[in-house]
């Protein structure tokens, strides 16, 4: 059985400064557990080129919430996942109920 991450921090492809002079996440953001030298996902950071933002809490790269999620350009699904998020987040209604 996978091992629940409950905080995670972030790895992205790139990184911008924002106006105060901090670097924040940017591209393909990944959710990386301190300590470890992988993602979520299970990608090496190394060998993929990641760069981590141990700063930066995983929440807070989300588009519809996050507000470092200036520059993100796509979420990793997998490690979405992994953090819990739901396939379909929209809340499911019936159209048309049966008699």
């Amino acid at each position: 059985m996978a091992k629940k991450v409950a905080r995670a921090a972030v790895a992205a492809s790139s990184r911008w400064t924002d106006p105060d002079g901090i670097r924040m996440p940017a591209g393909e953001v990944h959710a990386w557990e301190r300590g470890t030298n992988q993602t979520v996902c299970g990608l090496p950071l190394s060998r993929a080129e990641l760069q981590r933002f141990p700063h930066v809490d995983w929440q807070d790269v989300q588009p519809a919430t996050g507000r470092h999620a200036d520059e993100v350009g796509r979420v990793c699904p997998r490690c979405a996942a992994g953090m819990g998020a739901r396939r379909d987040e929209r809340p499911w209604t019936r159209r048309d109920p049966r008699p």
